[in-house]
């Protein structure tokens, strides 16, 4: 559907060469021949952009524009103004104009800024259908399956706390999500989260970084610096692959949180600190303990209560969500217009097994975003890896078999996916092998993520 674009002009003869000039770029246009009439037709019907003369006779433009912004601050409006008036257009751009051009028009500039101004609305509106997705229910967690309902709920229940919380899962599941939604939760959310990955920095860097130091402590230390802990004083601190600390801070780590005191290094000087810490880690830490490289009672001093991220392939229904919200997101960044994932390439998507979980799947539809030159991802833009049959998803034995364990909507997207291979997703010819009118499989597929 073509962009709607309102001219707004009292001059006929003028308006007449817009509309003549704008149609012949493949819009739709519509007309005002005054500023009242152009705040009337914006509340009866959405456009895309507006260009609005600035001297007209009822309305002037400024008044118009007041008006609409009012009504719909984010509709872009361009000015059109004699150059005798470029004091009045700068006074639209303050008021909300998204920019003005001086008469007469240079139809180059004209074009590439409707452009600009058309890019604008459709990031607003495919901003909108991401907030969309993204409910405040859902603690900015994409899904429905049983398992995250789960953990949303948990999260939901531990947040108002000030314990220490262990988040443990595979790596790419998204921990750190959880631990930004524990936060963002809890009493704490209007003060800082502080986060740091204990991987990333040697042991000495580590130490510095956690509790801060003192100028002069080490070679290149020129100024005294705080800490994460300190930075964090009445929020969050997270501590991210946590099983990587150095066994010899430990300690450290283990007065800071029971007694809630940190030594910058190189200092006697000993500081409170009001930190709630969550940690993360991908590895086993009761094995650690076992092992000799964790503390025993720094595992349980952070294990006051634990968290389990599922794997991506733990929760293969909210693939199709996922994939949409990652298609939205890298489409707005890569300024594209892609409307969704062929039936295939989705079905390609929930059959893979995801060792990378969620992590792996952003790259995989930010890669295909950026290959796709169509309006919708086909296997084609997919790697090949993911159609390979052992990279596939285990089927549990008892669904191998029977369609025993399986709920009725899975049983549905499987006879609806099995069909339209059939018929070589025709579907027209789908719908009639299916029972049902083609208005209804499109309602399905678009039910299941395929459209």
């Amino acid at each position: 559907m073509s962009a709607q674009v309102l001219i707004v002009d009292d001059d006929l003869a003028h308006r007449s060469m817009l509309r003549t000039v704008i149609k012949g770029w493949g819009y739709d246009v519509a007309e005002a021949d005054d500023g009242d009439v152009a705040v009337e037709m914006v509340r009866d019907k959405s456009y895309d952009s507006i260009l609005m003369d600035i001297r007209m006779v009822k309305m002037d433009g400024i008044t118009a524009l007041e008006l609409i912004k009012k009504y719909n601050p984010s509709i872009p409006i361009l000015i059109m103004t004699a150059f005798s008036s470029v004091d009045t257009a700068v006074k639209a751009l303050k008021i909300g104009a998204y920019d003005y051009l001086t008469k007469p028009l240079d139809f180059d500039v004209l074009k590439l800024t409707l452009e600009r101004m058309l890019d604008h609305t459709r990031l607003v509106t495919e901003n909108e259908e991401l907030r969309s997705i993204l409910e405040p229910n859902t603690m900015g967690m994409v899904g429905n399956s049983e398992v995250i309902q789960e953990l949303r709920q948990m999260i939901g229940t531990i947040a108002p706390s000030d314990a220490s919380v262990l988040i443990a899962g595979e790596s790419g599941t998204g921990k750190e999500l959880v631990a930004t939604a524990i936060h963002s939760s809890s009493n704490r959310a209007d003060k800082p989260f502080v986060a740091i990955n204990c991987a990333a920095l040697s042991e000495h860097l580590l130490e510095s970084e956690l509790f801060g130091h003192e100028r002069g402590a080490f070679t290149g230390a020129d100024r005294r610096r705080e800490g994460r802990f300190v930075q964090a004083d009445g929020g969050t601190l997270f501590l991210d692959e946590i099983g990587e600390i150095p066994v010899s801070l430990q300690p450290k780590l283990l007065r800071a949180l029971q007694q809630g005191e940190v030594q910058r290094v190189g200092s006697d000087t000993v500081e409170k600190v009001d930190v709630r810490v969550i940690a993360a880690t991908n590895r086993n830490l009761s094995e650690e303990v076992e092992q000799g490289s964790f503390r025993e009672d720094l595992y349980y001093r952070l294990n006051v209560i634990a968290l389990r991220v599922p794997a991506l392939r733990e929760r293969q229904s909210d693939i199709p969500l996922l994939a949409e919200f990652f298609m939205k997101k890298y489409s707005n960044k890569n300024r594209k217009t892609i409307k969704g994932l062929a039936p295939q390439a989705m079905d390609t998507l929930i059959r893979y097994s995801w060792p990378g979980n969620v992590r792996e799947l952003e790259n995989v539809i930010e890669r295909a975003v950026i290959m796709t030159m169509g309006e919708y991802i086909s296997t084609r833009e997919l790697p090949l890896s993911l159609s390979s049959k052992e990279n596939e998803a285990p089927v549990l034995p008892a669904q191998s078999t029977a369609l025993t364990g399986m709920s009725l909507d899975e049983l549905e997207r499987k006879a609806i996916m099995a069909t339209l291979e059939e018929c070589e997703y025709n579907k027209s010819k789908t719908a009639r092998k299916l029972g049902i009118t083609r208005a209804t499989l499109h309602n399905k597929l678009k039910r299941y993520g395929f459209e």
